[in-house]
This record gives C-alpha cells, structure tokens and sequence, in this order.
C-alpha cells in the first residue's frame, strides 16, 4: 500500500497525522484487506480490496463504511468510520478508513482456551444479546432503507449459491443438485427483514481485554444486507460444524467443543430476540449450502494460483461433510 499516497490523502481530509504513515497487514488474502496504519501515536484501520478481482471487492468496502456509519450510536458497537474513499486514483482501488479499537480477536482454539468457561459463556451470551439487536434495528430509521432487496431474499440465496457454485465447482457432486433442488421446493412462504451481517461469528468480534463479555466492535460487514435474521442466525449455528476447521484451515474457536450446541445457540437468540425460528430446517440447510459452496470457491481459487494460502485447497474437503448436513435438515 502506497502510504505516502494515503499520508496526503489524510492531509486533505482533515485526518491529523503527526508525521510520516507506517502500516502493516493484518489480515488478507481471501477477501478485503484489512491494514495497521499508525503514526506513532494514532492508529487507523485501512480496508480496501485486493488489487485482483477488485470490482465486487470494491463494493463491498463501501457497504462496510455505508452500515458502519448508520450503525454508529445505536446498540450494536461498530469501528469508528473516519473516512470512506472511492477515488481509485489514491490507491488504486477504493478504501475505508476507521479507528483503531484496541482488544482482542479471538480465531482459534488456543486463543479461546486462554478464557475461562465463565468468560466463553459470557462472550456467546453478549453476542446473542448484540445479534438480537442488530435485528431489531429498523433500516429505515439508519438510512438503510435502500440497502438491500429483502422482498424475496431467501429465494434469491437459494439461487444465487446455486449459480456460485456452477461457477466454481471443481469437481461433480450429485448431492449438490439434490441440496439444491430442495432447497428450490422448500422456500418459505413467510419471511421476515432486517439488518444481516453475513458472516457472524466469534472471529469478527473484538472483545475488551479487560473483559471479554464486553464486544467493543463487530467487524467485516462486506456481505451485510437487508433480508431474513433468520439467515444470519443459521449461519452462525452451522459453522459450529467441524468442518469449519478445514474451511479455515486452523482449529477454529468457534468450532471448538466448548462453545454452546448449534441448537443452545439459536434457543438463546430465539429467547433474546423473541423472534419465531418457524421453518429452522430449512435455514440450516441453506447456511450448510453456502458454507459448502464457499470452501469450494476457496479450493477454487488455489487450484487456479488465486490463493496461495496454507491448506486452502484443502478447503475442498469439507464440502460432501456440509452437503450432507444440508440434506439431513431438511429430511429432520
């Protein structure tokens, strides 16, 4: 990243800088890419896309900044959002700029194992407490009436993972047309709309050093959109799956023993949210199905040189796991 560019960039906008930028990467390489920029006193976070395949990417860093803002003084905590910049001629690609929030990130099991059963139990109740509120929170009081399409949003998931899929399979897998077929029938009539965040787990958190009950930031909202709670809730529960662990490519915190069941999970949202889980199921197997479909993309990707991560053609391997666990819900 160009931080002289980014040096002028702040200069131009009013971000004070006490000298010259310094950054480091903290995170990268399936999606946006998450910088450390600091001026020896201040940090900031810049997220921008990757340089490849950067249009849908680009979008995404401004969603990010669009539902950091409308989220900001409402009860679910977001990063402060210190400037947004679609101008490519600064960077290459568009980016985000927002405050550093000091804490901790907890990813894998060792880091986990690092708090008390107390302090787990604590965490998942607050992130039950903190998801219930973000779907309460009403769009068009935040300015995100226009965020997303929720008329027909599960319909249009259903589809779309279908066509992801088509677009990145490496393999044939008759179960994955069985999945989907389903999936097709089983669409529910009766959906409610909300703010989603996409990808809610522990791992995109940040939790207070002092006490991790207390979630100081939800991050990565590049997949958040108006549609079906329901969605975000089920996909939360499936990456309980062990086969998070090979998706990620580490031994994943949240697909540790000692967090609470899939099914203790969503009771505590039912209970914190009041919300109807009607049609469990069906999400479960649609959270299965785009969970397949993205270890797949992520295999995808490294068979073609894309993703040079550690184990990230393995990603492949748990693709018949989730399949089949999407094909189990829907026949419970």
């Amino acid at each position: 990243m160009d931080l002289e560019a980014l040096g002028l960039y702040f200069d131009a906008f009013g971000i004070q800088r006490l000298g010259a930028l310094q950054g480091e990467l903290i995170s990268g390489g399936r999606s946006n890419l998450t910088y450390r920029v600091t001026d020896g006193l201040t940090s900031w976070v810049v997220r921008r896309p990757p340089a490849a395949g950067q249009t849908t990417s680009a979008h995404d860093v401004i969603r990010e900044a669009r539902v950091g803002r409308a989220l900001t003084g409402t009860v679910v905590p977001v990063p402060p959002v210190v400037a947004l910049c679609e101008d490519t001629a600064v960077l290459g690609v568009p980016f985000t700029v927002t405050g550093w929030v000091q804490g901790r990130i907890v990813r894998d099991r060792d880091e986990l194992d690092a708090l008390s059963d107390t302090q787990v139990g604590a965490v998942c109740s607050s992130m039950m407490d903190v998801l219930a509120g973000l779907h309460d929170v009403d769009p068009a009081a935040v300015g995100l009436e226009g965020f997303g399409r929720p008329e027909g949003f599960v319909a249009r998931q259903v589809a779309l993972w279908r066509r992801q899929w088509d677009r990145v399979r490496t393999r044939e897998l008759p179960d994955v047309e069985r999945l989907h077929a389903l999936l097709s029938e089983r669409v529910p009539d009766s959906q409610a709309s909300g703010i989603v965040h996409g990808d809610y787990r522990i791992d995109n958190l940040m939790l207070d050093d002092g006490n991790p009950a207390k979630i100081k930031a939800v991050l990565d909202w590049e997949l958040s959109t108006l549609g079906d709670p329901r969605t975000d809730v089920a996909l939360m529960c499936i990456y309980r799956h062990p086969a998070l662990d090979v998706v990620l490519g580490l031994p994943a915190a949240w697909a540790s023993p000692r967090i609470p069941s899939a099914d203790d999970l969503a009771q505590a949202y039912a209970d914190r949210s009041g919300r109807d889980l009607g049609d469990w199921p069906f999400y479960l197997s649609l959270a299965a199905f785009k969970l397949a479909v993205i270890s797949e993309g992520i295999a995808h990707r490294a068979h073609a040189g894309a993703d040079a991560s550690r184990n990230a053609a393995q990603a492949a391997e748990a693709v018949p796991d989730l399949i089949s666990a999407g094909l189990a819900h829907l026949r419970a």
